[in-house]
């Protein structure tokens, strides 16, 4: 597992280049517009303009999230990360609307396209440019936990996928001799863009309002029963989210009854160090002890207790469903 330094400088390192990159490919994609007139290539320069500005505000807001807790924010900044996937979201549903109304007129009153060859070249080659960027945004992100990079990789991954769709639409155009088409692949276009800066709206929203993962309650309950020992009796009452790259765990963990507090604290302790062991130490986990009782007893596994009532019956697996309950 990466350690925190090199994770913030790799956070750090990939929106830069995205920034980079991105203020190129944008300029290419501008001058193939001005070369050819083509309502489609300009569908997509326009969300060009979209990814250098979402890339210069994720890297603003990575650096800000970067701050570690104080009084103000005793929870850290992480939370920042949202409001850039949700500005990001929010300016490719801008740019949505824009492509749409710059392209029905192309439909209704057909242009010429001029250079179309030398316009089919340079778009074919910003879209392997794209492709590279976000797959290596999207690797990043996974690997240092960043919403961010990874909001952007699916940004500009979206992108090739625009760049891909305006390429075969102009080929058309090409063989076919029908102007029309130009525009009707900027719409087509503009509506796979609204769909994705919808979604990005979506998870922002979500992450804002602490809305539960599966995914990350699913991994959680896995790891707690992988390192389950007989004494943990149950756990119930498990809460995870992200905030950043901070992942915030608690949950309610039955211990024997008879147990001391510094045998309570020590089983806390290696609950937390598993935790911290699996996401690098990105995770803040509270935990509530409860005392067993008679209830508990079927699913108690202590080889020797004075307080049992019941036989032992089954220790059951704890899956997502039973521990946020």
């Amino acid at each position: 597992m990466m350690s925190d330094i090199p994770e913030r400088k790799a956070r750090i390192y990939a929106i830069s280049l995205s920034l980079g990159v991105g203020s190129m490919v944008m300029a290419v994609k501008f001058y193939a517009y001005w070369l050819t007139n083509s309502s489609a290539l300009l569908s997509d320069a326009l969300e060009s303009i979209i990814n250098v500005v979402a890339s210069a505000f994720a890297l603003w807001s990575i650096l800000f999230s970067e701050r570690p807790p104080d009084p103000s924010h005793p929870y850290g900044h992480g939370k920042v990360e949202y409001f850039s996937a949700g500005f990001e979201g929010a300016l490719i549903i801008v740019a949505a609307c824009g492509i749409f109304q710059a392209a029905w007129p192309r439909i209704l009153h057909p242009q010429e396209i001029l250079n179309l060859d030398k316009g089919l070249v340079l778009l074919a080659l910003t879209g392997a440019v794209n492709l590279m960027l976000s797959l290596g945004l999207l690797y990043v992100g996974r690997k240092t936990r960043s919403i961010v990079l990874t909001a952007d990789g699916k940004h500009i991954l979206t992108d090739v996928l625009t760049t891909l769709g305006v390429f075969v639409g102009l080929l058309c155009v090409r063989f076919t001799g029908y102007l029309w088409l130009d525009g009707v692949v900027a719409i087509m276009m503009a509506a796979m863009i609204l769909y994705t800066g919808t979604r990005l709206v979506r998870q922002a929203f979500g992450g804002l309002m602490d809305e539960a993962s599966p995914e990350l309650l699913d991994e959680i309950s896995l790891l707690l029963s992988r390192k389950r020992k007989d004494i943990w009796i149950d756990i119930h009452r498990l809460r995870a989210w992200r905030a950043g790259s901070q992942i915030r765990v608690d949950f309610h963990m039955v211990l024997p009854q008879d147990l001391n507090l510094l045998d309570i604290s020590h089983e806390i302790a290696e609950v937390k160090n598993a935790l911290g062991i699996h996401y690098g130490g990105f995770v803040d986990v509270l935990v509530h002890t409860d005392p067993c009782n008679v209830r508990d007893c079927p699913a108690c596994s202590v080889p020797r207790c004075d307080f049992r009532s019941a036989p032992s019956l089954y220790q059951s697996l704890w899956c997502r469903e039973k521990v946020v309950s």
